[in-house]
């Protein structure tokens, strides 16, 4: 008898022991109570507590955690009646508070989203609200925020999924919005028309212009191999004359040697002057302007010449 009561002595001490040991998991805290009242906050690991006194309450998680609130029905300022569901980003920051303070903090954070979507959606018009989802979501979240520190809870964000007007501002909405493309499609078009053309005139006008400079180009080029023939023209009849006046002054040269070698014979003097005119004559570029005297002297002179030649 003895040996069965040690025995349940000691199976209950082994079971208080095992009972007193609280193993808490990374990402959760529990609350712990003694003999009813708050006691302490069990982080993540391993804690002794003394059994029957001390009792977990609530364990919490500390998690970033997810609202999905269900779609609401909404009033806007222009009296249309659309439907509205967002979620709610959020996590404990207090988990005594949030145990504590508010009965189920869950259920505060939806009714207060609930609520004050419907405050924020009622000031504004179906407009603003189909284009203004930013500003619901900014608003919203600074009020559930405000109202949920009272319980340490943290609003991270608050946003929109989804925002159904009636059927038939739906059907409206989609005509307007048909239209719209239908406007956009057809200024587009006449836009690209507008550039098409404004491309084609610039072609036109690059095209004139290119051959008016190529015409100019040519008339230049012309210009200066007219000039440049003109100016080798001008040089070969230059040295022409260059070489006839050098011829005309070697005669001249030979014919007062022969002056001053025979003395002064006019018999030789006029040989010398018909040599000097046949020499003259040979280049076609040279003309010869004699008077009249000298014409009419010219028989005579080559008479005389004739005579020369034949004597010596």
């Amino acid at each position: 008898m003895g040996k069965i009561l040690l025995l349940v002595i000691l199976i209950m001490a082994i079971t208080t022991l095992i009972s007193s040991i609280k193993i808490v998991n990374t990402g959760y805290v529990n609350i712990v109570e003694r003999f009813g009242q708050f006691h302490r906050v069990l982080e993540p690991g391993w804690h002794l507590i003394i059994p029957f006194a001390d009792f977990v309450r609530r364990k919490v998680s500390t998690k970033q955690q997810i609202l999905d609130i269900e779609p609401q029905s909404v009033i806007t300022k222009d009296n249309v009646k659309i439907s509205v569901d967002n979620v709610i980003f959020y996590k404990v920051m207090s988990p005594r508070d949030a145990i504590y303070n508010i009965e189920d903090y869950k259920s505060g954070i939806i009714y207060s989203a609930i609520t004050n979507m419907r405050n924020i959606v009622g000031n504004m018009s179906l407009d603003e609200v189909l284009s203004g989802r930013d500003k619901i979501n900014s608003e919203l979240l600074r009020v559930v925020d405000d109202i949920t520190d009272a319980y340490g809870i943290k609003i991270l964000s608050v946003e929109i999924k989804n925002i159904m007007p009636p059927a038939e501002i739906q059907e409206a909405m989609e005509k307007q919005m048909k239209a719209e493309r239908d406007k956009r499609a057809a200024i587009l078009q006449a836009e690209g028309q507008k550039q098409s053309e404004i491309a084609r005139a610039e072609g036109e006008k690059q095209a004139k212009i290119l051959q008016a400079e190529a015409e100019k180009e040519a008339n230049i080029r012309r210009a200066e191999g007219l000039k440049e023939s003109q100016l080798l023209e001008a040089e070969g009849k230059a040295r022409a004359i260059e070489e006839v006046a050098k011829a005309q002054s070697k005669a001249i040269e030979v014919v007062n040697k022969s002056i001053i070698e025979s003395g002064t014979n006019e018999t030789v003097i006029a040989l010398k002057q018909v040599e000097a005119l046949q020499e003259m004559a040979k280049n076609p570029a040279n003309k010869l302007i004699l008077p009249n005297e000298a014409v009419s002297s010219l028989g005579s002179i080559s008479a005389i010449a004739e005579m020369l030649k034949g004597n010596k």
